[in-house]
């Protein structure tokens, strides 16, 4: 067998430099184009770099031009108006945050001191404003792959300079379009499929340009939460989920499947996540998705346990699973013969060749949000590399 290869959900922490920049955009403020274009370029770069010394073998742009990876996607389609609300944004539903109230008031408020160590007191305050907006679709959902074409340039300038394996540019799912209301569609379907549509251009292009599409879908499992928060049933989650999966398979009609990979989470943020719904429930849902990488949380206490259900889940053929060995919910660096059994004992229910190592989910959900500090999560990623090369020790790598 060959080596067992690794990877990482796509997301990484923001360097200091971009913050202006990305906080000037998310607000919708002039600013120096020329500036920012440079500064991208460096990150980019810098980025690149840092995947391949760590050891990781596909490798992406950390997401470094994105303000956050939702709504990165509102500069680039046409049909949307933002508004201001009054009493700041608005949380999903969650019988998490029902449960632990005091938990997440001192965790809510964290996250604000978080930002202003960050940022800085004005930068915040200014970020802090910006919370009051929403998105609404008020027109036809029309794509503009110009802020892509950008992406694609700086990230193929990047990967000139390294040896990697692969790259992958991640992108938003139709389900994960979450904060965005309807005012223009008829209909809940239309307006996801219009969503979808939208998308379709994003990943095609992405694939045509030689990179392996990942779409990330967190928002599919949190939603379980949240409609089972606001009285509704198991069933009820299951028609609004396979709407989205349906919309989804749409979006990527024509696209090669063995260059697409699907991430799916349970919410990154740091808690209690009691009221995650089992993966053994949800894993057809995740399994109708048209693509060969599967990447899943399987490195935090709350999910670890869920490698066993492959014992019983027929796996596919020609799929891969890419299990979280890392996780982005704590700052405790795991130790290489940790992520190496990790893998190998997927890897003896469905085959070595049929395993890739990665993470949870993202360090960084947005450029102002880490989960954790740089420093760790580059090391992170080395452990990651380290127990990858044990775990192929272990299996009979050749390579």
């Amino acid at each position: 067998m060959h080596r067992i290869l690794t990877t990482h959900v796509g997301s990484l922490a923001r360097p200091r430099e971009l913050f202006p920049f990305l906080g000037a955009i998310d607000r919708g403020e002039p600013y120096d184009e020329a500036a920012y274009e440079q500064v991208l370029v460096d990150a980019v770069s810098d980025v690149v770099r840092r995947q391949v010394e760590a050891g990781i073998d596909v490798i992406d742009d950390g997401e470094m031009g994105k303000p956050n990876w939702i709504t990165y996607l509102y500069e680039r389609v046409s049909g949307l108006e933002a508004r201001r609300v009054e009493g700041g944004g608005r949380l999903p539903p969650s019988r998490d945050r029902e449960a632990f109230p005091e938990f997440y008031a001192q965790h809510d408020a964290g996250l604000a001191r978080d930002l202003v160590d960050l940022v800085g007191t004005a930068e915040a305050e200014a970020g802090s404003n910006n919370k009051g907006k929403v998105w609404v679709c008020t027109g036809p959902i029309v794509y503009d792959g110009a802020a892509l074409h950008r992406d694609v340039a700086h990230f193929r300038r990047a990967l000139a300079g390294v040896e990697a394996t692969d790259a992958f540019m991640p992108v938003v799912a139709p389900a994960s379009v979450y904060w965005l209301e309807n005012e223009y569609y008829p209909s809940d379907e239309e307006f996801v499929f219009a969503i979808a549509d939208a998308l379709h251009h994003e990943y095609k292009a992405i694939v045509d340009a030689g990179f392996l599409l990942q779409v990330d879908d967190a928002v599919l499992m949190h939603e379980y939460d949240s409609i089972l928060a606001l009285g509704g049933t198991v069933e009820d989650y299951r028609r609004w989920a396979e709407l989205r999966v349906e919309a989804l398979n749409h979006a990527l009609a024509g696209i090669p499947e063995e260059r697409i990979r699907y991430h799916v989470c349970f919410g990154s943020w740091h808690g209690p996540h009691a009221f995650d719904p089992p993966l053994a429930d949800v894993i057809d849902l995740v399994l109708k998705v048209n693509a060969r990488y599967y990447l899943m949380e399987q490195a935090n206490p709350r999910h670890e346990h869920e490698w066993r259900i492959w014992e019983d889940v027929k796996l596919p053929e020609e799929k891969v699973l890419v299990p979280g060995v890392v996780t982005h919910h704590t700052n405790v660096v795991e130790h290489p013969d940790l992520v190496a059994e990790r893998i190998v004992r997927l890897a003896k229910i469905v085959g070595p060749e049929r395993v890739m190592g990665g993470t949870d989910c993202g360090f960084a959900q947005g450029a102002f949000l880490r989960r954790v500090h740089p420093t760790i999560q580059w090391a992170k990623l080395e452990a990651l590399a380290e127990g990858a090369r044990r775990a192929g020790k272990r299996l009979g790598a050749t390579g």
